[in-house]
């Protein structure tokens, strides 16, 4: 059995656990059992110094994860169809933070990226912890935000609706009744169909009994620009301040990474939210990513029962602009 790592905790300056190589080692000298164990208690791991290449990055993430999902969002280059796995965003725009996918009922389990060509100046990647930008925030404003839920409502394409419900013109007796597999509800309205879903507002991680603030509200109001998109379970805007509290909060203890190559980190993306600052020159930074569902996540209380994402390499119905 191989001898199991030295592993340097996080630190108030770096979130994330460190595993540094040993000699050109490729991670799969790292037990499967010791990744589990720092990614259940942690969330967030560094590998350094490693050797691997995509072919061994798919190795390593499979590992880790059962399953995973095919990004929709544009401007990725496929490097590996069968496996899911894809560059980042090529292009050169700061990006606030998120949760990958939290626009989606499928929203991952764990982010992987690993660092081929790093950049040479600038684009690096932002983390932070969720559970950290709760503990930060005003205590009266944790207990307004408690129990409230965030409605993800959207168009639905005839791709979607003939892929959940088996047709793109279903009765109003189908939109009713969606199968017990669709994680989406569906309604008319303006003469158009919309599908939602809804998450709370603070969520549990699946390895962390505090509260974190991980879902899509800072991207798509900082980068998308959408005013009510999300919107609250009542149908209102959530109030600037409560995301204004959570910007500032999450704004002095975000984590900024500086790449370097065979850099490979692994994210809890029920628990982190990540992102990157401004890009000088994108052809000089290479990073792929994989997302996927971990073997041993608990239950997830909001998913349908075994879903299709947790039982197949899922390939949404619809690909959208992010």
């Amino acid at each position: 059995m191989t001898e199991p790592y030295d592993i340097q905790p996080p630190t108030d300056d770096r979130p994330l656990a460190l595993i540094e190589a040993r000699a050109g080692e490729s991670p799969f000298g790292i037990e499967q059992a010791q990744i589990e164990q720092v990614f259940r208690r942690h969330g967030a791991i560094l590998l350094r110094g490693f050797d691997y290449d995509v072919a061994g990055f798919r190795r390593f993430a499979e590992r880790l994860c059962r399953t995973s999902v095919f990004n929709e969002s544009p401007n990725r280059q496929l490097l590996d169809a069968d496996a899911n796995i894809q560059t980042v965003d090529r292009g050169v725009d700061a990006f606030p933070l998120h949760p990958e996918l939290s626009r989606e009922p499928w929203r991952p389990d764990a982010c992987l990226f690993a660092c081929f060509d790093p950049p040479g100046v600038d684009g690096e990647t932002t983390i932070c912890d969720g559970t950290t930008i709760v503990e930060r925030m005003p205590p009266a404003l944790v207990e307004a935000m408690k129990g409230r839920r965030l409605l993800y409502i959207q168009p639905a394409t005839e791709e979607v609706l003939q892929y959940w419900l088996g047709t793109a013109n279903p009765p109003d007796s189908m939109l009713a009744a969606t199968p017990p597999q669709c994680p989406y509800w569906f309604r008319r309205a303006g003469g158009k169909i919309v599908r939602g879903f809804s998450r709370p507002l603070l969520e549990r991680p699946m390895f962390d009994q505090r509260l974190a603030f991980a879902n899509f509200l800072l991207f798509a109001r900082d980068y998308l620009r959408i005013p009510n998109f999300p919107c609250l379970d009542d149908g209102q805007p959530v109030p600037e301040q409560w995301i204004e509290a959570a910007r500032a909060s999450a704004s002095a203890v975000t984590y900024a990474h500086a790449w370097q190559a065979g850099d490979l980190i692994v994210i809890d993306n029920s628990r982190f939210m990540h992102g990157r600052r401004a890009i000088t020159d994108p052809r000089a930074r290479r990073i792929a990513s994989y997302f996927g569902y971990v073997g041993f996540a608990p239950d997830r209380p909001e998913e349908p029962v075994d879903p299709i994402w947790r039982r197949e390499q899922f390939v949404p119905p619809q690909r959208q602009r992010r």
